[in-house]
């Protein structure tokens, strides 16, 4: 794929290794409803929309610039079972549910709303559904694992290389 970046976003520079690691280990059926929250200029959920050919992916964030890179980036690619919506985390998806929520979260806005993710994300998944999200082991990894537990119970490290944790958490 190819993909537009600009000043004001993550990564402008490409694709980080973070999110490379949850993209190459993600896993998704031809029909998943995918979530990306955080999405930046869109690697994370156009590779999902790829991936769920038959389904369907939803990308969030609340920068409107990386907003309208990632709906560049969707043309661009030839990708159109996407939708792209300016959000604050799931404050605009009133009840949506989604078979699956990825994130390469936003950990610089601090450990607070990321467990805030973590918990909302379990709100808006169907029974079974799964997030997957990558962290950096110096950024909080183990407690963003204890945190993940308290909530979800059924946790697993899907992938841990180069210091990133790729964690999948089911909703029972």
């Amino acid at each position: 794929m190819k993909f537009v970046t600009d000043a004001g976003v993550f990564s402008k520079t490409g694709i980080d290794y973070g999110s490379r690691l949850l993209i190459e280990t993600m896993s998704l059926p031809a029909d998943a409803r995918a979530l990306d929250v955080g999405c930046g200029y869109g690697p994370i959920g156009l590779s999902a929309a790829l991936i769920a050919a038959r389904g369907s992916a939803m990308l969030v964030d609340l920068n409107e610039r990386a907003l309208e890179l990632a709906r560049e980036n969707a043309r661009l690619n030839g990708i159109f079972n996407v939708r792209v919506l300016q959000s604050d985390l799931f404050s605009a998806l009133g009840g949506e549910t989604f078979s699956h929520i990825l994130s390469n979260p936003p950990i610089r806005a601090g450990k607070a709303v990321v467990h805030r993710l973590f918990a909302e994300a379990r709100d808006h998944l169907e029974s079974g559904g799964e997030l997957w999200i990558v962290i950096r082991k110096q950024q909080g990894a183990p407690s963003a694992l204890a945190r993940l537990e308290e909530l979800y119970g059924d946790v697993r490290l899907m992938e841990r290389e180069k210091g990133y944790h790729v964690f999948r958490a089911r909703k029972s």
